[in-house]
C-alpha cells in the first residue's frame, strides 16, 4: 500500500488538478464507478519530454462513454430498483489512448484512498486502509493501456472490467488478479481467425501486428495457432511503437510493408493492431491499389473512421471479427432525445467543439452549440457499446448480490471493500438482453464473435459493415453456404500448374511451393502430384511422367555382345586349326621347339579359355559363375605353366655352366613343374569358392537391370589373377634371358612379347573390371580373357604355325644345327664340324 501512496503523492505534486488537465466527466453517488475511455485517440507525444495534448476526437468512443453514463442512469432510475436507496455515481476520464495519461487518471481515481499528509507505512496496513466510494473501474479499450492500469488497480483490489482489451496476457491472474472483461480474449479470436481461414480454404496468410501488449501477444498467439494447421504464414510484420505518429520512419516502414504485401503470396493479410495504425496501413493500401483480402481484428473491424475512407474498395475485401453484437436497449432513443436533456463534461465538449459530420474538425470558438441526433446514431456501434453496457450491468449484479438487495431494500450498506465486490463480480452468472454472461477462472467471458464483411455499394461508393456469420468455441465458424466459392483470391494463392514429371516442393520458409523435376527413378503423371518411385524393375522416362521397363543385361543380341561372340568363335576355330596342324607336324623341330607334347596341353588349355568366355555372354547362372573367371584362371595358369616349362627346357639345353646347370636341371621335369604350378592355382580356387561361392546377383541400376555374379569372392579372384600375373612376369624374365641363346624360331622373343602383352592387359583391364558397375562389367571380363588368350595365340603360336605351313625349309634338324653353329661363330667360339 505504501507503493500506491507514493504513486498518488507524485500525481498530486506534479498534477494537482487532474480534472482540469484531462477531459473528465463525473457524477456523485453512494458508490462510484470509474471509467477510462480514449475519447481522443492521438497525442503529441515525442521522444522529447513536454506537455501532452490530445487530438482526433472519436465520436464512437465518446458514445461508448455515454453508454456507461446511460447504463448507470438506468440502474439508478429503473423500476423496480436494482439497488434500492443506493445511488451509483461515475468518474470518467479521457485517456487519449496513452499509457501515461491512463496511469495518471487511475491514480486520480484512487487518490482519496490515501492520507496525503502521512504516506509512511503504518504498522497495520489493512487497519489504516480507508475505503472510498470508488469500487470498480471500466476500461480501457487498448490492451497496452489496460495492462498498465491493471497493475495499479491490483494494488487496491479494485475490479477493472474492460470492454475492448483482448490481449491474452491479461488472462494471467498471477499478474492481473483484478482484471476482467466483457469481450473474448485473443486466444479465442486467434482460433476464430484460423477457423475462418481454413473454412475459406486459404493456405497462406500474412500477419501484421504492433509492438504493444495487444499486437505482439495476438500475433504470437495467431502464429502458434497456425502452426497446428497446414496454413502457412508468409511473413509477420510487427509495427514499431512510433508508427501511429506518422513520422518519416513510419513512411519508410510503410513502404517496406507495402512491398512485402505486393510480393506476398498470402491469400489474406491479418492485422492485429489499434485502429490508428490500421488507418495508415489502409491509406497506403488504397494509394498502392493493393486490392488484397484483409482480416480485421476486433480493434478495427467496425471502425467507421476506416470504413468510410475514400476509395476504400481499392484496398480490397475486408473480413472482420467483433465480439457478439447487440443493441444497447433504449440507447438509440436516448441519443435521439438529446440525451434526455442531461449533461456531462464529455457531452459539453462535443457540443461546443466537434462537428458530427467531420469529427476530426474543431468547431470555431464561440460558435453556436449544435447537436444532430440522426448523425450521432450512425456512429453507434453494436459491439464495444454493448460490451460497455454489459460491464455496468455486471457491476450492478455484483453489487446486488453483495448488498443482498431485493426490490425494496438492501440488507447491507455501501460500507464494503472493493475486494468484496471483486469476489462477487467473479461469481456473476446471469442473462442480459438474451446474452448470458459469466467469467471463467481467467476472468474471460463465454461470448462468441460475429464475423463481419465490408460491403461497398458500387453506385454510392459507401461501405456498409454487415454481419455474415458467427463463431463459437464449441461450434466453430458459421458462414453462409457458398461463401467459400464466392471469395476468389486465386490470383494471390500458391496454385501453380506443373508439367507432368514435376512436383510441388517447399522452398525454405516461403509459403508457395515451386515446381521441381522428379529425381531419377521417380515419376509424376499429373499436375504437381508428388513424385513416386518407379521401383526396381522400371525407370523414369526423360520427362519423368511415366515409368519404362528396364532392359535386362547381359543379352545375347546386344551389338557389342555379338562382336565378342565373333571373336570368341574365331578364337576357338583358330585354336582347333592350330591343334590339327600341330598334330600333323608333331615330329618336326618347330613343334619340339615349343615344348613338344606340352604344346598340345598349352593349345587345349587355350581352347578351354576361349570356350569359357561364353559363360559370361548371357544371363549368369550358378554354373556359369563358377565356370567363368575361376576356371579360366586355372586354364590360363596351365597355359602359362607350359610356356614356363618350355623356356626352362631351352635354358637347360644351352646352359654349359656347371654351377648353374645343376639346379636348373633339377627343374627340368616338365610334368612335375606344370602340376605344381597349376596345383597352386587350384589350391587358391578351392577354399575361396567353397566358403564364398559365386552365385547370380540381380543389380538394378538407374535405367537397366544387370545380372552378374556376386563379388563375395573378389579377394580370391584377385589372388588367382595376381598369381597368373606373377607367372607371366617370371615367363617374361626367362624369355628375356633366353634371347641370348641360339633360337632359330625366335621362341624366346615371341614368349616375351606375349607375356608382356598379358602383363599390360592385367594392369589396364583388371582395375577397370574391379571398379566397373553396369552392363559392360561382364563384357570387360570377356575382353580381358580374350586379349590374354589372343596374345599367346598370335605372338607365341602363330609364328610357329606360319613356319610349319610356309617356311618348311627351316623346319628340319639341319637348319637348326646350322643356326646353332652360326650363333657361336658370331661370338668367336670354336665350333666342331663333321
Amino acid at each position: 500500500m505504501s507503493l500506491l501512496c507514493l504513486f498518488i503523492t507524485l500525481a498530486s505534486v506534479f498534477h494537482p488538478c487532474c480534472g482540469k488537465d484531462q477531459l473528465r466527466a463525473c457524477s456523485p453517488g453512494d458508490i462510484i464507478i470509474g471509467g477510462l475511455f480514449p475519447i481522443h485517440i492521438k497525442t503529441n507525444r515525442t521522444t522529447t519530454p513536454g506537455p501532452i495534448s490530445c487530438s482526433d476526437f472519436s465520436i464512437q468512443t465518446f458514445l461508448n462513454s455515454q453508454v456507461m453514463i446511460y447504463a448507470i442512469r438506468e440502474l439508478n432510475q429503473r423500476t423496480p430498483r436494482v439497488l434500492p436507496n443506493i445511488t451509483i455515481g461515475y468518474d470518467i476520464y479521457d485517456t487519449c489512448g496513452d499509457v501515461s495519461l491512463a496511469i495518471r487518471a487511475t491514480l486520480q481515481l484512487l487518490q482519496s484512498q490515501t492520507d496525503h499528509q502521512n504516506c509512511s507505512r503504518p504498522a497495520n496496513t489493512h487497519a489504516s486502509f480507508r475505503e472510498t466510494q470508488l469500487k470498480a473501474v471500466i476500461g480501457d479499450s487498448s490492451s497496452e493501456v489496460s495492462v498498465a492500469v491493471a497493475r495499479i488497480t491490483a494494488l487496491s483490489s479494485v475490479a477493472q472490467i474492460s470492454y475492448a482489451s483482448t490481449s491474452e496476457r491479461l488472462s494471467n491472474k498471477m499478474k492481473f488478479p483484478t482484471f476482467l472483461r466483457t469481450i473474448s480474449s485473443d486466444e479465442n479470436q486467434a482460433k476464430a481467425i484460423a477457423d475462418l481461414v481454413m473454412k475459406l480454404n486459404w493456405t497462406a496468410v500474412a500477419i501484421v501486428g504492433s509492438d504493444d501488449a495487444y499486437g505482439r501477444y495476438s500475433s504470437e498467439r495467431l502464429e502458434k495457432t497456425f502452426k497446428d494447421t497446414e496454413i502457412c504464414i508468409d511473413f509477420i510484420n510487427i509495427l514499431p511503437s512510433y508508427f501511429s505518429q506518422n513520422k518519416s520512419e513510419t513512411h519508410k516502414w510503410l513502404t517496406d510493408l507495402v512491398s512485402s504485401i505486393n510480393s506476398s503470396v498470402a491469400e489474406a493479410i491479418i492485422i492485429f493492431t489499434k485502429s490508428s495504425n490500421v488507418k495508415l496501413v489502409i491509406e497506403a493500401a488504397i494509394k498502392g491499389r493493393l486490392n488484397r483480402t484483409w482480416i480485421a481484428s476486433d480493434s478495427w473491424s467496425t471502425s467507421k473512421d476506416i470504413s468510410s475512407m475514400q476509395d476504400i474498395e481499392l484496398a480490397g475485401k475486408v473480413f472482420g471479427f467483433i465480439s457478439k453484437k447487440n443493441d444497447v436497449p433504449g440507447f438509440k432513443n436516448y441519443v435521439i432525445s438529446n440525451f434526455k436533456n442531461t449533461t456531462n463534461a464529455f457531452l459539453d465538449h462535443y457540443l461546443t467543439r466537434i462537428n458530427c459530420s467531420h469529427e476530426s474538425k474543431i468547431r470555431p470558438e464561440g460558435s453556436k452549440q449544435w447537436l444532430d441526433p440522426s448523425c450521432l446514431t450512425k456512429h453507434i456501434d453494436r459491439d464495444y457499446s454493448y460490451n460497455t453496457y454489459l460491464a455496468v450491468r455486471v457491476i450492478g449484479e455484483g453489487l446486488r448480490r453483495l448488498l443482498k438487495c431485493d426490490n425494496q431494500q438492501c440488507e447491507r450498506t455501501p460500507n464494503f471493500t472493493a475486494l468484496e465486490l471483486l469476489m462477487e463480480i467473479k461469481k456473476v452468472n446471469f442473462t442480459v438482453n438474451n446474452t448470458h454472461i459469466h467469467f471463467d477462472s481467467k476472468g474471460d467471458p463465454s461470448l462468441g464473435y460475429d464475423i463481419v464483411y465490408w460491403s461497398t455499394n458500387i453506385s454510392t461508393r459507401k461501405t456498409h459493415i454487415e454481419t455474415i456469420g458467427a463463431y463459437f468455441s464449441k461450434d466453430g465458424v458459421k458462414i453462409p453456404e457458398g461463401l467459400e466459392s464466392n471469395v476468389n483470391v486465386s490470383v494471390y494463392n500458391c496454385s501453380k500448374k506443373c508439367d507432368p514429371g514435376q512436383q510441388l516442393q517447399e522452398q525454405g520458409k516461403r509459403c508457395c511451393k515451386i515446381c521441381v523435376q522428379c529425381a531419377e527413378g521417380d515419376f509424376s503423371p499429373k499436375d504437381g502430384e508428388e513424385c513416386k518411385s518407379c521401383g526396381e524393375e522400371k525407370y523414369s522416362s526423360p520427362q519423368k511422367d511415366t515409368c519404362l521397363d528396364k532392359p535386362v543385361y547381359p543379352i545375347w543380341l546386344d551389338p557389342f555382345n555379338i562382336i565378342l561372340c565373333c571373336f570368341q568363335s574365331l578364337g576357338i576355330i583358330v585354336t582347333v586349326v592350330f591343334i590339327i596342324v600341330f598334330t600333323i607336324y608333331r615330329n618336326t623341330p618347330v613343334v619340339k621347339a615349343v615344348g613338344g607334347n606340352l604344346c598340345f596341353l598349352e593349345l587345349f588349355s587355350l581352347l578351354a579359355c576361349f570356350c569359357l568366355t561364353f559363360n559370361l555372354n548371357g544371363r549368369p547362372t550358378k554354373a556359369s559363375c563358377t565356370l567363368g573367371l575361376p576356371v579360366f584362371g586355372i586354364a590360363f595358369c596351365l597355359c602359362i605353366s607350359c610356356i614356363l616349362v618350355n623356356l626352362l627346357q631351352i635354358v637347360v639345353g644351352f646352359s654349359f655352366s656347371l654351377n648353374t646347370g645343376t639346379w636348373i636341371k633339377k627343374l627340368n621335369k616338365p610334368v612335375a613343374v606344370v602340376s605344381i604350378l597349376s596345383g597352386i592355382q587350384f589350391a587358391l580356387f578351392v577354399p575361396g569358392f567353397y566358403y564364398f561361392p559365386l552365385t547370380p546377383q540381380k543389380l538394378p541400376l538407374a535405367e537397366i537391370i544387370v545380372y552378374q555374379c556376386n563379388t563375395d569372392s573378389i579377394v580370391f579372384i584377385g589372388l588367382m589373377l595376381g598369381y597368373n600375373t606373377l607367372l607371366a612376369l617370371i615367363g617374361f624374365l626367362l624369355a628375356i634371358k633366353g634371347k641370348e641363346l641360339p633360337d632359330l624360331y625366335n621362341n624366346a622373343l615371341s614368349v616375351a612379347v606375349s607375356m608382356l602383352l598379358h602383363l599390360l592387359i592385367c594392369i589396364i583391364f583388371i582395375p577397370i573390371y574391379m571398379n566397373l558397375i553396369g552392363k559392360y562389367k561382364r563384357a570387360t571380363a570377356i575382353v580381358t580373357m580374350l586379349a590374354s588368350s589372343y596374345s599367346i595365340v598370335c605372338f607365341h603360336l602363330a609364328p610357329k604355325f606360319y613356319i610349319m605351313l610356309f617356311r618348311q625349309e627351316i623346319n628340319n634338324e639341319r637348319a637348326i644345327t646350322e643356326n646353332i653353329r652360326m650363333h657361336y661363330v658370331q661370338r668367336g667360339l670354336a665350333v666342331v664340324t663333321s
